[in-house]
Order: structure tokens, then C-alpha cells, then sequence
């Protein structure tokens, strides 16, 4: 396992959308675009680093106190982009999805009823303040869920494999108007072809969170902390926008067999990375 004190890799992955500075009301344009020019910008890394170190208190403090300020930045064709962090909303997002994700009893001594419950009402009352907040980021701990990988393609891909201090980096990038496009291409397909389901369903939930955003913004699926628990040999191998956009085409032309392959492809390999959540 990595190290708190050096370098924090949680295992999960990321969607983000990164926006023009057009998209943002004043004052936080204006806030944006200098902080744009800051030199000590934080990292991905420091996003992470600022998040655990809120669970090290007595008792942990399972969302910020305060929003983060902080932003991921990007220039989309000389346009200038904006990824705020939000780390205060998805830490409450977060919250409510550990249930799914830890049994009662490990919950209960990471983060204690109370701590919880407190959390929860700060949350619904901000929540009445803000009907309309969302978050630039989503995130999916030891996996990258399926319908990500129909918002972009393997010519968008990017796999780097490291060295010494610069760690391994997958990811795609793709404009948010090809993104719109080829979800709608595949919800047409998919309610064609099958019956509904989870990739029906989350397909439809990403959708509408795209919606939400400039259509002029950037949208980059990150296979973050996944890169340090996977061999190189395995991300290098990892086409899964190919594979998701081969089994839709054949869907799309009713060959079920091609399609049957190339999903079993898929389940193979992200079944591979949740056995090693498993063995942790």
C-alpha cells in the first residue's frame, strides 16, 4: 500500500468537466481567471492529500468545515477551463454512498453515528440554500464504471507509463458536445436493443448531469489512483472505450455474439481489479 506521508493513491477514478471561464457568474469568473495565473497551483495529488488528512482528527471530520476555493485548470483551444474542486459537496455526496460501500461495523469506527448524522443535517440544510449545486467531478472507487467509457473513444485515449517521480497517468479528454452525442447514440441503441438496466439507467443519470454544463466544456474520464494498483502491462492492454464502442456497434447491427464478446471482455478485466480490492 502507498504511503500517507509521501504519496496518496486512493483507487478510484474520476469524471470531470472542465468549463470556459464564460460559463462561470462573476465574482467567480474573476476569481477564476487569477487564480489561473497562479504558479503554486495545487495538484491532483494535493486534492487528495488536503481530503484524508480531514480523517486523521479525533473525532474525523468527514466534510470540509469550509469550500474549497481550489480548482483543476486546462486551455481548450486557447479558451481558458475550469474544474472547481467542490470538495465540500462531494464529501456530503460521498457520505451518503458509504453505506454501499463499507460494512456497518467498519463505518461505524471510520466515522461514528454522530458524526455522520451531523454531517447529514449540515448538508440538508445547505441543500436548501443551494437546490441547484452539482459538482464538476464524479468519482467510482476500484473501478471506472461502463457508461463512462461510452462518453469518449480510443482515439482519445492517453496512457503515459511513468517514471522515477512522475507517476503513471490514463486518461481521456474528449469535447463536451461529442460526449452529449455519442450518449444519446448509445441510449438509443441500448433501449432498442435490451431490456432496462444499470447501463440503461446510469447512462441516463450521466447524461443529465452533462446537461448541465457549457457546451463548449471539456470532459476528461481519469483512471486516477487505478493506475497504481493495476501492472503496466494490464493499462497498456486497456482499450475499454474500444471495447464498450465495439459491443454497441454490434448491437446497433444485431449481432449479439460481438457484442456478447465484447462485454465479457470488459467483465473480465474490471472483475480482475475488484478481486484485488478484495485481497486489500
Amino acid at each position: 500500500m502507498p504511503k500517507v506521508s509521501s504519496v496518496i493513491v486512493p483507487y478510484a477514478s474520476y469524471l470531470r468537466v472542465y468549463e470556459p471561464l464564460a460559463a462561470f457568474p462573476e465574482p467567480e469568473r474573476s476569481h477564476w481567471a487569477r487564480y489561473a495565473r497562479r504558479p503554486d497551483r495545487p495538484s491532483y495529488q494535493d486534492e487528495l492529500r488536503r481530503s484524508l488528512a480531514d480523517l486523521l482528527p479525533t473525532p474525523p471530520i468527514p466534510v470540509p468545515v469550509h469550500e474549497s476555493d481550489d480548482a483543476f485548470v486546462t486551455e481548450v483551444e486557447g479558451v481558458l477551463c475550469v474544474c472547481p474542486w467542490r470538495t465540500r459537496l462531494r464529501g456530503w455526496q460521498a457520505l451518503g454512498e458509504l453505506p454501499e460501500e463499507l460494512p456497518a461495523p467498519v463505518l461505524d469506527a471510520v466515522l461514528p453515528p454522530v458524526v455522520r448524522r451531523q454531517a447529514a443535517q449540515d448538508y440538508e440544510r445547505w441543500r436548501e440554500r443551494n437546490p441547484d449545486a452539482r459538482p464538476w467531478i464524479r468519482t467510482a472507487t476500484w473501478q471506472v464504471p461502463l457508461n463512462w467509457f461510452v462518453l469518449v473513444s480510443d482515439e482519445e485515449r492517453r496512457y503515459e507509463k511513468g517514471s522515477g517521480e512522475v507517476p503513471p497517468m490514463l486518461r481521456y479528454r474528449t469535447p463536451m458536445v461529442q460526449a452529449r452525442r455519442r450518449v444519446a447514440r448509445t441510449l438509443r441503441t441500448l433501449k432498442d436493443t435490451i431490456d432496462e438496466g444499470p447501463l440503461i439507467d446510469g447512462l441516463v443519470d450521466v447524461g443529465r448531469w452533462l446537461e448541465e454544463f457549457h457546451p463548449r466544456s471539456l470532459v476528461e474520464l481519469d483512471y486516477g489512483g487505478l493506475v497504481h494498483v493495476l501492472p503496466a502491462a494490464e493499462l497498456d492492454a486497456d482499450h475499454s472505450a474500444a471495447d464498450v464502442a465495439e459491443g454497441i456497434e454490434a448491437l446497433r447491427h444485431g449481432d449479439g455474439a460481438a457484442a456478447g464478446e465484447a462485454y465479457g471482455r470488459l467483465v473480465e478485466r474490471w472483475r480482475a481489479v475488484r478481486e484485488r480490492r478484495s485481497a486489500n
